[in-house]
C-alpha cells in the first residue's frame, strides 16, 4: 500500500518539477521582437502594435514575446540596445515612429528583418532601395511629415491669423527630422508671410527653457516638430502653453487630447496597427524585401476647442467643418 503511495507521490513530484520545465522551454522557443522607441511609455501605441500583431495571428506572451525599449530622449542609448538585440538574434527589430532608432538598426545588422516607420523618405535615408522593392532586411512605413509641416503650419496661420512670429522647436538629437525642419520651414513661414526662430530641446528641462525663450522674445505661437521624444511629452507641453498663454501645433493627436490647441499629422495608432502586421507576416517567414514600403494615407486635423477658447481665439466655422475631430 505504502508502496503505491510513494509512487503516486513521486509521479505529482516529476510533474510538478517539469512543468515549470516546459513553460521555461515554451516562452524559449517563442519569437522575441524588440521594440524600440525614442519617447516615454505609451499605452496608445503599444495597444495599435498589438491590434496589428493579432491581426498577423500573434498575441504577445502567447506565441511571441515583445521586449519593449522606451529612451526617454535618450538616443544615444540606440546603438548599444540594437547591438543587444542583435547578438541575441531576436526575430524582427520594430522602430516605429523613428528615423534614428531605424538607421540604428540598420546599422547594427543587414541580416536580421526591420520594421520602420520613418517621417523622411527611406531610400534618401538608405534604408531601402525601392519603396516597390525594399531589397533588404529593411521595410515599414513612411510618414511623408515634410509634407505635412507645411500644411500643418498653415493651419496654425488659419487658426491664429494674427500670428506673425512664429517659433518652432527641434529635437536635434533627431538629426534628420529636424535637418528637415531647418530646411523646409523657413520657405513655408515666407509663403505664409511669417517670420519664424527655430528652437532646440532635446530633454524635459531644455524643453521648459526653449519656452522661457519664445516668451522672453514675444513668440505669437509655438510650432513642434515631429519627433519620438518631443511627442511623449504631451503633457508637459499642454501645462507650459496653457500656463504661458501660446497657442501650439503639434504632430500628434494625443498632445491635442492632453489640452494642446491643434494637431495634424499621421493617424499614429493606424501606423503602429501597420507595423505590427508587417512585423507578424516577417515572423511568418515575409520576407522584408519582398513587402512593399507603405505609405501612411490616414491624416488627422484635429483641434481642442476647450484651448481655442482658453487663449481668446475665435476658430472659423470652416476650420471647424474641415477637422477630423473637435474635442470640446
Amino acid at each position: 500500500m505504502s508502496g503505491m503511495k510513494r509512487g503516486e507521490f513521486i509521479t505529482l513530484l516529476g510533474g510538478a518539477a517539469a512543468w515549470p520545465f516546459a513553460a521555461r522551454a515554451q516562452q524559449a522557443t517563442m519569437p522575441v521582437i524588440g521594440f524600440v522607441n525614442p519617447g516615454s511609455p505609451d499605452a496608445p501605441l503599444v495597444a495599435g502594435f498589438r491590434k496589428g500583431l493579432n491581426e498577423a495571428g500573434y498575441v504577445e506572451s502567447q506565441n511571441v514575446t515583445v521586449e519593449y525599449y522606451w529612451l526617454e530622449g535618450k538616443y544615444d542609448r540606440l546603438p548599444s540596445v540594437m547591438t543587444d538585440l542583435v547578438r541575441r538574434r531576436v526575430g524582427v527589430i520594430a522602430t516605429p515612429g523613428s528615423n534614428p532608432a531605424a538607421l540604428a538598426a540598420k546599422a547594427a545588422t543587414t541580416t536580421i528583418p526591420i520594421v520602420f516607420g520613418v517621417g523622411a523618405d527611406p531610400v534618401k535615408l538608405d534604408l531601402v532601395t525601392s519603396l516597390a522593392r525594399p531589397g533588404s532586411n529593411a521595410t515599414g512605413i513612411n510618414l511623408f511629415v515634410a509634407d505635412m509641416s507645411a500644411k500643418r503650419l498653415g493651419l496654425l496661420h488659419d487658426l491664429v491669423p494674427k500670428a506673425t512670429r512664429i517659433a518652432v522647436l527641434v529635437n536635434p538629437d533627431n538629426t534628420s527630422t529636424a535637418e528637415a525642419a531647418r530646411r523646409d520651414m523657413p520657405e513655408a513661414a515666407r509663403a505664409l508671410g511669417v517670420t519664424i526662430e527655430v528652437l532646440n530641446a532635446s530633454t524635459s528641462r531644455e524643453i521648459e527653457a526653449a519656452f522661457a525663450v519664445l516668451v522672453r522674445n514675444r513668440a505669437d505661437a509655438l510650432f513642434v516638430a515631429a519627433d519620438g521624444f518631443l511627442n511623449s511629452r504631451r503633457v508637459q507641453f499642454a501645462t507650459l502653453a496653457t500656463r504661458h498663454g501660446v497657442p501650439s501645433a503639434y504632430s500628434q493627436r494625443a498632445v491635442v487630447e492632453a489640452g494642446g490647441l491643434m494637431s495634424y499629422g499621421t493617424d499614429n495608432l493606424d501606423v503602429l496597427r501597420q507595423v505590427g502586421v508587417y512585423t507578424g507576416q516577417i515572423l511568418k517567414g515575409a520576407k522584408p524585401a519582398d513587402l512593399p514600403v507603405l505609405q501612411s494615407t490616414k491624416f488627422e486635423f484635429v483641434i481642442n476647442l476647450q484651448t481655442a477658447r482658453a487663449l481668446g481665439l475665435e476658430v472659423p466655422p470652416q476650420l471647424l467643418a474641415s477637422a477630423d475631430e473637435v474635442i470640446e
